[in-house]
């Protein structure tokens, strides 16, 4: 079956909802949404699963939908990993080749990459993602791809992003116990920016956004490289427990008041109206103030807006965002959200949908902010299985590991072993070429 036939599931596994997607890609390369189904999340707080069971259910209840309305049989899924366990640290490693006559090659750059995993990290967490920022051949550096080039020392920057191998774990059996197997998981801020941002942003320098119910959260590109993700642990839904607390009501009741009269700016929002709230068991009505709703509701963005901007910070790249700030996610259509992230950042703002990547009817359901991780998953699957095939045919007729079908961490692992048994039988070689030398 061709690239271009191939269909991929994915299931985006969030705080407010889990959405199972299939898709593939036609022969103009746009996505066709072939069936996609979202069901209420119970059991995920912050991006992290706690409860086992309802995740379970959630789940199974999607993708029951989405078998029903295709009719294509899935075994295996990617699925989406986030949560305010993950972080993502900056780190350099090197190898020195053998001579200066050698072209670098990809197993090369693996080494490189393997090196990396057996960095130290706490316990009880696992490096997800290994990111590659640039390279340097000896004294020349800003490459972006090495191979074919001659140099003796080779080093790389690379971003890692670690998070705990429990929350993993769990997400890896949820998926299980609905009959599937977890082909990859991918990081969220990744997927999202893979449906929603341009080649030319990521070259002039952007953030993505991406505010979620139970997290926000972040990636910075420049030059077209990925050069920091974050997971902020606070999202739309913090703001709706502030607008529960503060005007007294219940949570549903305050979900829709966001949704229907919120504002990010409380200074431009009316003084006149007011919205009334049927009141708890035959209580009085109450009566809320448009104006006081939205100060509630910018109080609490600012914070997330903030948090962000101090991530980008971080990053070391917030004076060449030239295409500014995207904002992505159901909380990104909040009404006046992008003007108050545009006065507290003083960068561009647009709110991005995965549109870009989309064929059909661009009115379609899932042409929508909150379906962009969902939609992004797809497409990091395709890059996936892109760089597995390119891999594969590079390796001719050695063994194709990175074909291995195991669960991620597995494959990790056994890469690290895989490079360590060949180091030694290149030593105990040696050793014998020696010998018979002095022989």
């Amino acid at each position: 079956m061709g690239k271009e036939n191939k269909v991929i599931a994915a299931i985006d596994i969030g705080t407010t909802k889990i959405v199972s997607i299939v898709g593939r890609k036609n022969e103009k390369n746009k996505l066709d949404i072939l069936g996609f189904s979202k069901a209420e999340s119970r059991g995920v707080k912050r991006g992290t699963v706690l409860n086992i069971e309802d995740t379970v259910n959630a789940i199974k209840k999607t993708v029951d939908d989405v078998k029903q309305q295709t009719g294509i049989p899935v075994s295996e899924v990617f699925v989406g990993i986030a949560g305010q366990h993950v972080k993502s640290i900056r780190n350099r490693g090197y190898i020195n080749r053998d001579s200066y006559d050698e072209e670098i090659t990809r197993d090369d750059i693996h080494a490189l990459v393997d090196d990396m995993f057996k960095i130290p990290i706490d316990v009880g967490e696992e490096i997800i993602h290994v990111l590659p920022q640039s390279f340097i051949v000896d004294n020349e550096h800003d490459i972006k791809n090495p191979v074919g080039m001659n140099g003796k020392r080779l080093e790389a920057n690379f971003n890692i992003v670690i998070g705990q191998v429990s929350s993993a774990r769990n997400i890896e059996k949820c998926v299980s116990r609905v009959g599937l197997r977890v082909r990859d998981l991918i990081l969220e801020p990744l997927a999202s920016a893979e449906a929603v941002l341009t080649d030319d942003e990521k070259e002039a320098g952007v953030a993505l956004i991406d505010i979620g119910g139970g997290t926000t959260d972040l990636a910075v590109y420049y030059d077209g490289i990925i050069r920091h993700t974050a997971v902020i642990p606070f999202g739309g839904n913090v703001v709706t427990e502030d607008i529960k607390q503060g005007c007294s009501i219940l949570m549903r009741q305050a979900e829709l008041l966001k949704i229907q009269f919120g504002s990010a700016l409380g200074d431009i929002a009316p003084d006149d109206k007011v919205v009334t709230i049927p009141g708890i068991s035959g209580r009085e009505p109450k009566e809320i103030s448009f104006k006081n709703l939205a100060y509630i509701i910018q109080s609490r963005m600012e914070e997330i807006i903030d948090a962000a901007s101090f991530e980008i910070e971080n990053s070391g790249f917030y004076d060449q965002l030239s295409a500014g700030i995207v904002l992505t996610g159901g909380g990104a259509l909040l009404t006046h959200l992008s003007q108050l992230v545009k006065f507290r950042t003083g960068l561009d703002v647009r709110v991005g949908s995965p549109n870009e990547h989309l064929a059909g009817d661009p009115d379609d359901e899932i042409n929508h902010p909150m379906y962009s991780t969902a939609v992004g998953l797809i497409l990091k699957a395709y890059e996936h299985i892109e760089v597995e095939g390119k891999e594969i045919m590079a390796q001719d007729e050695e063994p194709a590991e990175v074909s291995d079908t195991r669960p991620a961490s597995e494959k990790k692992q056994a890469r690290i072993k895989s490079t360590l048994i060949d180091q030694l039988k290149h030593g105990i070689s040696k050793i014998f070429e020696e010998d018979d030398i002095k022989m």
